[in-house]
């Protein structure tokens, strides 16, 4: 089996370098850090933290280099997801592509791009600490599914699932995966939304404003409601005990915000936003955070 990882920040090389350790799995990685893809391949991919061994990966910039594969995962930030796929699209023309991105509407572009999409939605965190090297912060499940719009087969997001699980990643292959989606994409929007503008790892931000939190996790699963949908979990606890197991974690978002890079908010709280107007259902809280966010971007460009 062929596998290649799109984008290999935090969380794609987490899943590479598990990955990697598998006799049977061929794993490809397409990143444009050129440095982050020089050190893989000369050194391999390490993980320090949670987890402690290096593995062999073959990485490569130019997406050009890289031959067909069975299964695409993509870890890019969402707002990289469409420049990411048409780099890549040629690598999957009968192959299966997996986002395990934050927020929503990835699965939608992907479609565009690839003939079968799985969604899946993971839990472990990590962070870069320098070219080839990644830290594994916290351990978690990740959940896959069809993507019912463009559907990968059971059985395919069975054979990956138990790949990643041989692996040391846990994961589990579901039938609808959009309950534990959900679930985390309110659970990122209390948690990263307000650590962007507060500045605080995660459980500290839950002893200063966990009111607020909940405020926003609550206007996301009226919408989840709305829409139908199952949630996987209590986002409220998933909060509290977030509080307990990654208490100085900072969110990705936070992590962003202090490098002053893009973030993901337009697929976060700005697309609960967005999808709860469709519904009819009010979301104030995510859309201040969202757009207070983004004025936090915005006041990079005045800078001098």
């Amino acid at each position: 089996m062929k596998v290649c990882i799109i984008g290999c920040g935090a969380i794609g090389s987490l899943f590479a370098a598990h990955l990697g350790k598998l006799d049977d799995v061929e794993v490809w990685a397409y990143d444009p850090f050129q440095a982050h893809v020089d050190a893989i391949n000369e050194h391999g991919l390490r993980l320090t933290g949670q987890s402690d061994f290096v593995a062999k990966i073959n990485a490569r910039s130019d997406a050009k280099e890289i031959p067909p594969c069975d299964f695409g995962i993509i870890a890019a930030k969402t707002l990289h997801t469409r420049s990411a796929m048409e780099a890549v699209a040629h690598i999957f023309e009968d192959g299966a592509v997996c986002s395990v991105q934050n927020g929503v509407g990835s699965e939608e572009i992907i479609a565009e791009y690839v003939p079968r999409v799985i969604m899946g939605t993971t839990f472990p965190a990590g962070h870069i600490t320098g070219p080839g090297v990644c830290n594994h912060d916290t351990k978690g499940l990740t959940t896959i599914g069809p993507f019912l719009d463009k559907p990968a087969s059971m059985e395919e997001c069975q054979q990956l699932a138990e790949a990643l699980t041989r692996g040391g990643q846990e994961t589990v292959a579901v039938e609808d995966p959009r309950g534990p989606m959900w679930t985390k994409v309110i659970f990122n929007c209390a948690s990263n939304g307000i650590g962007a503008l507060t500045r605080l790892p995660h459980g500290v931000a839950c002893d200063q404003v966990r009111d607020v939190m909940s405020q926003v996790a609550q206007e996301g699963i009226a919408v989840a409601k709305a829409l139908g949908i199952t949630l996987e979990k209590d986002p409220e606890e998933m909060i509290d005990y977030g509080r307990e197991v990654a208490y100085l974690h900072k969110p990705s978002m936070l992590q962003d915000i202090e490098a002053k890079r893009p973030t993901e908010i337009e697929s976060l709280n700005l697309g609960i936003a967005r999808i709860g107007e469709k519904v009819g259902v009010a979301c104030p809280m995510n859309r201040a955070v969202g757009e207070m966010v983004k004025a936090v971007e915005f006041s990079w460009t005045l800078e001098v």
